[in-house]
């Protein structure tokens, strides 16, 4: 932290291992996200199992996000206690734990399904904040946006996997080897992040913020207090809460009212993500060299905001074309966000703070969402009208993020 922050782009590179800790955190947020993801592709079978409803189907999905908007700000000063490798470990362990947990729920006792997704959510919670903290530790700003567009597209990756194996390991065995297959996988992203994740070392360091564990604390008023900050995490929780709505419900819907195969239902809506995992990418490489964010994020918006008029409506071969088209357009969104956040922190030190702050509209956004969609079709019908309804509802609330983008402050 105490070398000049004076660097000319030119002389500003990338270290090559910076490379590998980016794996390293996109294994670990992987882990995270596979459990987010579990539900949406075999919902059909955890309602008739445990007997919910839609509103609590949706609960299910949005419990996982409790303890991240929880943790959100604190993750902050967790980062500058503990480092970001430790806290790091402590997220996967909480995924392995969470998900070891719900893995032993029974009909009669549903309870630990709940609380499993409860404990799971801490460690996407604390992931959420370490990965883009780390990603400005290693990454120079100006190549910043496409590693963090490449490590949100895991993200779509986890989405992706879920809807594609889910399915097939609920039907050869049963919805608890899911559970158990995920607890796995972040059992190996565990050891992999143990082994690869390292802070830079000094002759890797560029003039950007040092390791959290190395500075004093910052204010965290001085944090608070940035507008921007907090229009970013409005629009980044608006979005996230319609992408979450759905993504949670398109799968059950193909299913109950498109005469859909679950299998089928959630490879098209993996289409959703697979587009993404591109566009993702794709936004945060032409935001960098454009030297643009603002209205990198209001285009992708403005055109998702549109898509909300016909997700119920469209059928046939439009359904997987619809898809392909939302996960394009709204792709590029999260990763060019999030790479804003360092650039309207007042000073290095806050932004851990910000990307807190972030996470706070986040998780709140991916809480409301499935369960808010969930309630819409309680109230006024799982018919294709109930859904079509419920898609409705998703327009102001994108509207809310558009508004909130142009008061951030950033080039």
């Amino acid at each position: 932290m105490s070398q000049p922050a004076a660097v000319t782009q030119n002389a500003v590179k990338t270290p090559a291992y910076a490379w590998v800790v980016l794996f390293a955190l996109y294994m670990a947020t992987l882990s995270a996200t596979l459990d987010l993801f579990k539900v949406p592709p075999i919902m059909g079978t955890l309602i008739g199992t445990f007997g919910l409803s839609n509103s609590q189907a949706g609960l299910l999905m949005s419990i996982f996000s409790i303890m991240g908007f929880v943790l959100a700000i604190p993750a902050g000063y967790i980062l500058m206690r503990f480092g970001i490798k430790m806290t790091g470990l402590i997220a996967v362990g909480a995924v392995i734990i969470g998900s070891s947990l719900g893995a032993m729920a029974t009909a009669t006792a549903p309870n630990m399904l709940f609380f499993g997704r409860f404990v799971e959510g801490i460690g996407m919670g604390l992931i959420m904040v370490t990965a883009p903290f780390a990603i400005s530790v290693w990454f120079p700003l100006q190549n910043r946006a496409l590693p963090t567009g490449l490590w949100a597209s895991s993200v779509g990756i986890g989405n992706i996997v879920t809807l594609l194996i889910a399915p097939a390991l609920t039907l050869r065995s049963s919805w608890q080897a899911v559970w158990w297959a995920c607890a796995a996988f972040s059992a190996l992203s565990f050891i992999l992040f143990a082994l690869l994740f390292r802070l830079p070392k000094k002759e890797e360091m560029y003039a950007a913020p040092a390791p959290a564990t190395q500075e004093k604390p910052p204010s965290l008023a001085s944090g608070m207090a940035n507008r921007s900050l907090w229009m970013i995490s409005i629009s980044f929780g608006c979005y996230n809460l319609v992408v979450m709505a759905m993504c949670t419900w398109l799968p059950r819907f193909l299913e109950a009212l498109r005469g859909y195969t679950v299998s089928t239902a959630a490879l098209f809506t993996a289409f959703i993500m697979l587009a993404s995992i591109f566009s993702g990418p794709g936004g945060g490489s032409i935001s960098d060299r454009l030297g643009k964010r603002k209205i990198m994020i209001l285009i992708p918006y403005i055109l998702m905001t549109v898509t909300f008029l016909f997700p119920f409506a469209v059928t046939g071969s439009m359904i997987p074309v619809y898809m392909i088209l939302f996960g394009i357009v709204g792709g590029p969104l999260a990763p060019i966000l999030l790479a804003s956040v360092p650039e309207v922190a007042k000073s290095p030190s806050l932004i851990g703070i910000g990307m807190s702050v972030a996470a706070v509209g986040q998780n709140i956004g991916m809480f409301i969402g499935p369960w808010l969609f969930g309630v819409i079709l309680d109230r006024v019908g799982a018919t294709v009208s109930g859904y079509s309804t419920a898609g409705y509802w998703m327009i102001p609330i994108c509207l809310v993020g558009i508004i909130a983008t142009l008061f951030i402050k950033v080039r």
